[in-house]
């Protein structure tokens, strides 16, 4: 199906008309209204410069069931050499995100106006960042959006080895501490699968989300 193009009605077609590539619609805006209807219909934007905004919802999905998480030993060793803290340097992230090298990338699709629309959504408590610290210097970290008891993950970096994922598992750990059930990964990565990340078909990611969305629970930054 050829996907459709949004122009000023705040609404999205249903993500399971997306066309073979997983894209829903093109055009609109990164408004906090239309993101945050994106991320309750599943469905997320992702773009290059130059671009139109592309609204996406792959078929396959990549998901993590928290209790699925495996923490293996290696890693549980190297949690003592991180201080990890939440919500303390967003914008420091996302940047950090947008910026770092990434093996077989050009460029980034965190573009400026995908910074500031987050940064928004930040200062209305649905988007959060988890850091990894040395020595009082940001080394790692990943940010995502609060849907319900889902997580929807955006972007991870790490600037030395582990950071990443040392900040992933706290994130786990506080999401579950917190009553939430899922992260959405979007689509997969090695560093994820090996952590207990799995492909689920679109329709079972939607089904999730719905069971999900509303759920009440205990908020991202609640005590």
């Amino acid at each position: 199906m050829i996907p459709q193009q949004i122009r000023y009605e705040l609404a999205f077609p249903d993500p399971r008309d997306a066309d073979e590539s997983g894209i829903v619609a093109f055009g609109g805006d990164l408004s906090p209204s239309r993101l945050l209807l994106a991320y309750r219909s599943g469905i997320f934007p992702w773009y290059s410069k130059g671009d139109p905004i592309l609204w996406w919802s792959p078929d396959p999905r990549f998901i993590l069931n928290l209790e699925d998480f495996v923490l293996r030993r290696s890693l549980r060793k190297r949690l003592k050499h991180f201080d990890i803290r939440f919500n303390t340097a967003f914008s420091d992230v996302v940047r950090a995100c947008a910026t770092t090298p990434r093996p077989g990338q050009e460029g980034s699709w965190i573009l400026p106006e995908m910074v500031e629309a987050y940064e928004v959504l930040h200062a209305m408590g649905h988007a959060h960042s988890v850091e990894a610290w040395q020595e009082g210097r940001l080394v790692g970290g990943l940010y995502g959006v609060e849907v319900g008891g889902m997580f929807c993950g955006e972007s991870m970096f790490a600037h030395v080895s582990d950071a990443s994922k040392a900040a992933f598992a706290a994130l786990v750990e506080h999401l579950k501490a917190r009553g939430f059930e899922m992260i959405d990964a979007q689509v997969p990565t090695e560093h994820l699968k090996s952590l207990g990340a799995i492909e689920v078909s679109r329709d079972y990611f939607l089904m999730r989300l719905e069971q999900l969305r509303d759920k009440g629970i205990m908020g991202f930054m609640q005590a």
